[in-house]
């Protein structure tokens, strides 16, 4: 096993060797840097974070039924094993793609031959990001240990408070946004409450908490076959979830929000409606979707610039029919290794003297899963629909197969054992989300 290296060691035993720069270790980028040949190029890997985060399972360390510790694993650790690659912790803050390089934010600049921009996407709020403030979004580990924070406290709140309405207040929850995000925390919240922290609390009956799922389309899950969208509703209904669609939300304030025929106290208000690409993007130059995603070329490269290369939920890649793979963890990782054949072909036939076309990339969709709660969730397979236990269980084999890491699968197969047995959330423990090590069971 190497040990970790920095630029300039990894410099000076290859220099020959063309330079790779990676900005971002999400699916993409960790599927590219783990399946690049070695002894072809020097990699250098940039992002702000230390972790390579499961984003999907994300909503359970909101919903205190995972540990953060559990769905994240060091960038260094998992990429220590290459002699080749170097890590960088550090903010991008730009691109210059005519001079072929990069600037950081601690004043640092790599030069590159090849680059990887797996930067992922962030939550954005249609254009109103004051509304940041009272309805967090669900991106990174520290927006879910803020949601974790303020849905327990506010059943501490209501336990002593002597208003009933105030108590109602704090005692309900608004999801905004019916995708995979916004059901799955909804239904993870309703069953929080009502199955387990109801055991808790003398003064209050956490069953009786009001959780509302609000959706501006005519159905939840909108991307998923209509007897799959409508399995999910009903789902949600049986868990006591009320679903409201068809509704646009005009204005979120603290503690309230606001439609065009009424208004919801809510003591906790969540946002699933909405992700954009990294705000990089519109630095660049280069032509974007409406989410501020790249529209690369087929071959996953930047319109006029054949060495750099866009990936993962940063990446707007159409196939022949013009529809973009979507957003999802086996579409980036299928990107980053597109990306590995493409620029490791590239260095092969430099050395020969010569150029070869390029493959297209093709997304092979494996299906869709999203989870409702406990024994509940929906499934597309190929033409195979089904949902309850069964689509339950094939969501926590698909997760736990992608999940990275030995002791991070048996940790999380462990809580979910425990959780499906008892009915109880492990990680209930409240902690500021400043705590440098923050999230101990």
């Amino acid at each position: 096993m190497s040990e970790n290296l920095n630029e300039t060691d990894v410099e000076k035993r290859r220099p020959h060797l063309p330079h790779i720069v990676v900005l971002g270790v999400g699916f993409a980028g960790l599927a590219f840097c783990r399946a690049f040949p070695d002894g072809l190029a020097r990699i250098t890997v940039v992002d702000r974070q230390n972790h390579h985060l499961f984003q999907p399972l994300l909503y359970q360390v909101a919903t205190a039924g995972l540990s953060a510790v559990d769905i994240a694993q060091p960038i260094r650790v998992l990429l220590r094993k290459r002699t080749d690659l170097a890590v960088r912790m550090a903010g991008v803050t730009a691109v210059e793609l005519a001079e072929k390089r990069v600037r950081l934010d601690d004043g640092a600049t790599l030069d590159y031959d090849y680059l990887v921009i797996t930067l992922g996407a962030r939550t954005v709020y249609f254009g109103h990001p004051e509304w940041a403030e009272f309805a967090p979004g669900l991106k990174t580990l520290d927006d879910a240990l803020r949601i974790r924070r303020r849905l327990l406290m506010a059943f501490e709140e209501a336990e002593v408070e002597t208003d009933p309405r105030r108590r109602d207040e704090l005692m309900t929850v608004v999801v905004i946004g019916g995708g995979p995000t916004g059901v799955e925390m909804a239904g993870t919240i309703a069953e929080l409450s009502r199955q387990v922290l109801y055991r808790d609390y003398v003064s209050i009956n956490s069953a009786k908490t009001r959780v509302l799922l609000i959706e501006g389309d005519p159905d939840v899950l909108g991307n998923y076959p209509p007897d799959l969208r409508a399995s999910a509703r009903r789902q949600l209904e049986k868990l006591g979830v009320e679903v409201m669609l068809g509704s646009r939300v005009k204005d979120i304030r603290r503690n309230e929000v606001v439609m065009p025929d009424r208004s919801i106290r809510a003591g906790n208000i969540v946002w699933a409606a909405g992700v954009g690409a990294s705000p990089l993007t519109s630095s660049l130059g280069v032509p974007l979707d409406r989410q501020g995603r790249v529209l690369v070329r087929p071959d996953l490269s930047l319109p006029g610039f054949a060495m750099v290369f866009a990936g993962g939920d940063l990446a707007a890649a159409k196939d022949a029919e013009g529809c973009v793979a979507p957003g999802v963890a086996p579409a980036a990782m299928q990107m980053g290794r597109h990306i590995v054949r493409l620029i490791a072909d590239d260095i092969r036939a430099a050395r020969r003297g010569q150029t070869g076309a390029r493959p297209n990339f093709v997304y092979k969709n494996k299906g869709s899963l999203a989870t409702i709660g406990r024994s509940s969730a929906v499934a597309q397979v190929g033409r195979l629909h089904f949902s309850g236990l069964l689509a339950w269980f094939a969501w926590l084999a698909v997760h736990l197969f992608f999940l990275v890491g030995l002791r991070n699968r048996l940790s999380v197969f462990a809580s979910w054992v425990h959780s499906y047995f008892t009915a109880k959330k492990r990680a209930r423990i409240i902690l500021d989300v400043d705590v440098a090590d923050g999230d101990k069971r």
